[in-house]
């Protein structure tokens, strides 16, 4: 019975009558489920998921209407959101996905160091939102060390613990953050407009061949968080690297602080997906340690 209530959304604030008579799965992720509704003139997409997910989604509707209003790189359009019968849904503007070639990765570089340039007073966001589907906390600091010892690494190293991970994980993890400061040493980032969750995943093509990211999970971070995780799972290519580079140089120290901001996502990962990640983040974290001295 979602699907008729989606429709009704949609009539409403478009103005236009929509029945959607062709409905088809879609790639939804490992958090979301996702289809396309589709008419004779017109295609949505759709992601869906427990009623008490709405949430998530009206923050995700908001992070691409921050990434958006910046005028840089394109990302799709939040068409309305809502919960009904138990379950949740945001629908989005469709748009035809493709693998994006050597001009569309460096057109992203461009635009990414752009978007980057939109910056903010403190660190943070106006609202929380979600890394996957773990809550990600942006109460506002003036202070990025603070921040992200607090906000972003510590309270995962917390939620490792509280989910059975302890032992050489959090002792180490209590090290570097300790130590995280020595990392800084002559380096004071600006609060910039991240997507979050910028991983190959969340980038394709639009038919033109122009960039599209999407899923992001954004607040006014350090850039080089969004460029350390395009290298952590790979598939953005050297001609996306050197555009950025071009357009907005990259800080001594970035080839140590990257596997810092990384070492956020892998612990995040055995945190959603289990124990399989866990050697990661201890090799991580002991060579961060390691560097420092």
């Amino acid at each position: 019975m979602l699907i008729p209530i989606i429709c009704q959304h949609i009539e409403a604030v478009t103005g236009t009558r929509f029945r959607a008579p062709r409905q088809r799965s879609a790639g939804g992720g490992c958090i979301n489920s996702a289809m396309v509704l589709e008419d004779d003139t017109r295609r949505y997409f759709v992601k869906t998921n427990h009623a008490s997910r709405v949430a998530m989604f009206e923050a995700e509707a908001a992070g691409l209407n921050e990434i958006r209003n910046t005028g840089t790189v394109r990302a799709p359009a939040p068409v309305c959101w809502g919960s009904a019968d138990e379950g949740a849904y945001l629908v989005l503007e469709h748009i035809e996905l493709g693998a994006g070639g050597s001009a569309a990765s460096r057109q992203l570089g461009e635009q990414l160091a752009a978007m980057h340039r939109s910056t903010h007073a403190s660190f943070g966001w106006d609202r929380e939102n979600t890394i996957g589907s773990t809550p990600q906390i942006n109460t506002p600091s003036d202070d990025w060390i603070g921040f992200w010892c607090e906000r972003r690494l510590g309270m995962q190293l917390e939620l490792a613990a509280r989910n059975g991970y302890r032992g050489r994980l959090q002792q180490q993890g209590e090290l570097l953050l300790g130590k995280f400061a020595a990392l800084f040493a002559g380096y004071r980032p600006l609060p910039s407009l991240l997507h979050g969750d910028l991983w190959s995943g969340n980038y394709a093509a639009d038919p033109e061949g122009h960039p599209v990211i999407y899923d992001p999970a954004p607040y006014y971070g350090d850039r080089e968080a969004d460029l350390a995780m395009t290298e952590l799972f790979g598939g953005f290519g050297r001609a996306f690297y050197s555009a950025y580079q071009q357009a907005w140089p990259l800080d001594d120290g970035y080839q140590t602080r990257k596997t810092l901001y990384n070492v956020y996502h892998i612990v995040n990962h055995l945190n959603l997906f289990g124990g399989g990640y866990l050697g990661q983040a201890e090799s991580m974290i002991n060579s961060l340690l390691a560097e420092i001295g």
